[in-house]
């Protein structure tokens, strides 16, 4: 008689046989059998998302975690649309024209148009919703496909966005602006259609851009056409960002439009820095001394368990890596000793910012070796393999509990270097170290570490900038990740901000001290 292991084992290879088969990421109920759904959600192998509807998830999230779901989102929405609309359905034109300009964040409300939608609210899981509006859906060459999802076509998009989505999403709706090649699509749309009203916004909002000639052409074309076009522009602000007619990808318009409107609000709430620099020798002597503190900060608020005595004894080599049975926190031993190394690398890279070098350029060079120390540990215990520290991610990645969802791999390797472009030419210290880190994470190149080498960055840009080296404290850790959370999801930066503006004001304290 087969044992419970046996019977999960064998319901395991149902659910990866069913994900092999066709990439499933939403499970229906007559997908597998109802004892192996049953077994798997017991076990926590799939989560319910409504009546009928599963994701496959890991039996080792907590109770109420939301990575399962916001993981499986996407493509949940895509097959259970499928299966309720059949073809009959679209994003409305404003996500049609997020997903094109590459912002993939987990919406609080979907809206679907539908032919046979019943202008009816479904409740999915962690607050999110869908609404489902009865009403007509672009056809033939206005639709597009992005992983299985309906969409508005980019010009289709942008003539039925409503007006006040220019105002509400600027960065998603200047960048998808950024990917129109030539008018002439939209042209034919505004003029079929008689658009005359829609043409003169989109004009504005191309001028807003600096695409002049477009914008000219659109109202010159209109009104040789017999439509009287008044050009208003949308947008609630303008742009001192002139974005590159040749940029290919959606992505890294993005950066620079995101790098542009966050500048100022960090200006504002970080301090000035100092007014005379700090003695080099004297600087990296506070590394030595602060060490111990800021690695077991940055490994606390990654979920490793490790102690200063740990963190000190792999750093001062008295730690056995072949003595398992002395660390039985294998893992957590090799993070530490991990850590240690990389953070050797690092002390050399602020060591070449303090002597004049751009510190834009030193990162741009030097990150991938933290990368490699910082994991090399791991792969001489076996725990990774060696192809894990190749360079950037292979794969899709997830951050646990956020609705921001990192760019596709193939996107990464541009993104980053428009990033250290970005990083490179950027004259404000500040600037540098709060939108250092917040956009290294926020592109999020590598499978794991993330968090580890963009805290490492931002002390270089503290470094560069005459600024103390700065310990984010795991008790700050919740403020810290929502914090991110809100830059990523909403554009907000003032509060990573004005965090980090704090911590770098206040007194460090190391391990182990208290206040009085």
């Amino acid at each position: 008689m087969a044992s419970p292991s046996e019977h999960l084992a064998k319901s395991l290879e149902h659910l990866q046989k069913l994900q092999s088969e066709n990439g499933a990421a939403a499970i229906r109920s007559k997908d597998l059998p109802r004892t192996d759904r049953e077994r798997l959600v017991k076990n926590g192998f799939l989560h319910e998302v409504m009546k009928g509807w599963y994701v496959p998830a890991r039996p080792d999230e907590t109770r109420g975690e939301s990575t399962a779901w916001y993981a499986s989102y996407w493509k949940f929405c895509a097959a259970y649309l499928g299966e309720r609309f059949e073809s009959g359905w679209s994003l409305s034109p404003e996500q049609s024209l997020a997903l094109h300009a590459g912002n993939r964040t987990v919406p609080q409300q979907l809206i679907v148009h539908a032919v046979k939608g019943w202008n009816n609210v479904v409740n999915l899981p962690h607050d999110t919703s869908m609404l489902d509006v009865r009403t007509s859906i672009p056809e033939g060459e206005d639709t597009d496909e992005i992983d299985g999802l309906r969409l508005y076509a980019l010009e289709a998009a942008l003539i039925a966005a409503a007006p006040t989505y220019f105002k509400h999403s600027p960065t998603d709706a200047r960048t998808a602006l950024s990917m129109l090649k030539s008018p002439s699509i939209l042209l034919s749309h505004l003029l079929n259609g008689g658009h005359s009203v829609v043409a003169g916004r989109l004009a504005g909002a191309c001028r807003n851009i600096g695409r002049d000639l477009m914008a000219n052409e659109i109202i010159q074309t209109m009104t040789a056409a017999g439509y009287a076009v008044r050009e208003t522009d949308p947008f609630e602000n303008e742009t001192t960002l002139s974005l590159p007619n040749r940029e290919t990808s959606p992505y890294v318009n993005r950066l620079n439009l995101l790098w542009q409107a966050m500048r100022k609000p960090v200006i504002e709430v970080f301090p000035k820095p100092p007014s005379s620099p700090k003695d080099n020798a004297e600087y990296m002597k506070t590394l030595d001394d602060i060490y111990v503190t800021d690695a077991y900060h940055s490994l606390s608020i990654e979920g490793y368990r490790v102690t200063p005595e740990l963190i000190e004894r792999v750093g001062s080599g008295k730690w056995n890596p072949d003595d398992v049975e002395a660390d039985r926190a294998h893992r957590d031993a090799m993070a530490a000793r991990g850590y240690w190394q990389a953070f050797q690398a690092v002390s050399k890279s602020v060591e070449k910012a303090l002597g004049g070098e751009n510190a834009g350029e030193t990162t741009r060079r030097d990150h991938g070796s933290w990368y490699r120390e910082l994991f090399g540990p791991s792969v001489t215990a076996g725990i990774l393999q060696a192809g894990d520290l190749a360079g950037y991610r292979g794969g899709q990645v997830y951050i646990r509990g956020s609705m921001h969802v990192p760019m596709k791999r193939g996107a990464v390797p541009d993104s980053m270097e428009a990033f250290f472009d970005l990083l490179t030419k950027e004259e404000h210290p500040a600037v540098r170290v709060v939108l250092g880190h917040f956009f290294f994470v926020y592109i999020h190149p590598y499978m794991d570490g993330n968090g580890r080498i963009g805290r490492f960055l931002m002390n270089v840009m503290l470094a560069s900038g005459g600024y103390p080296w700065t310990v984010i404290p795991v008790e700050v850790r919740n403020s810290y990740m929502k914090a991110l959370e809100r830059a990523a999801v909403n554009g907000d930066i003032k509060p990573f901000a004005s965090l980090l503006a704090d911590l770098v004001k206040a007194e460090p304290k190391k391990v182990g001290t208290t206040d009085k």
